[in-house]
C-alpha cells in the first residue's frame, strides 16, 4: 500500500512571514523519516497511512503551542500494492512529455 499525503499547515494571525512556525513544522517530517518533498506551498510525505496521521498530529501539536488559531489542508492519494511513488509520479510525467518539468 502506498499514500501520499499533501499538506500545509499555517499559522493565523501571526504576521506576513510565517516561516519560524512552518521551520518546527518541518523538522518533525524530516524526523519522521518517511520520504517527503518539500514545496513552496505545501508538504508530500509519502507512507501508511498510521505514520502519516501521526506526523500530521504532531505537526498539528507542535503549531498549536504558539498559536491559536491554524488552516490546514490536506490532500490524499491512496493507491494498493505500490510504492516510491513520491518520486515515480513525477518521473513518469515527464517520460511522458516532450519537455522536462523544471525541478
Amino acid at each position: 500500500m502506498s499514500v501520499l499525503i499533501d499538506f500545509s499547515i499555517l499559522p493565523v494571525g501571526k504576521g506576513e512571514s510565517v516561516s519560524s512556525h512552518i521551520s518546527s513544522v518541518v523538522t518533525i517530517v524530516k524526523n519522521s523519516k518517511l520520504p517527503y518533498k518539500l514545496g513552496p506551498m505545501g508538504t508530500t510525505v509519502e507512507g501508511e497511512w498510521e505514520d502519516l496521521m501521526a506526523v500530521v498530529t504532531s505537526c498539528f501539536h507542535e503549531m498549536k503551542k504558539d498559536c491559536p488559531r491554524i488552516y490546514m489542508s490536506i490532500r490524499v492519494d491512496y493507491r494498493e500494492g505500490d510504492s516510491s511513488r513520491i518520486k515515480d509520479k513525477v518521473k513518469s510525467a515527464e517520460r511522458k512529455q516532450t519537455f522536462q518539468l523544471k525541478k
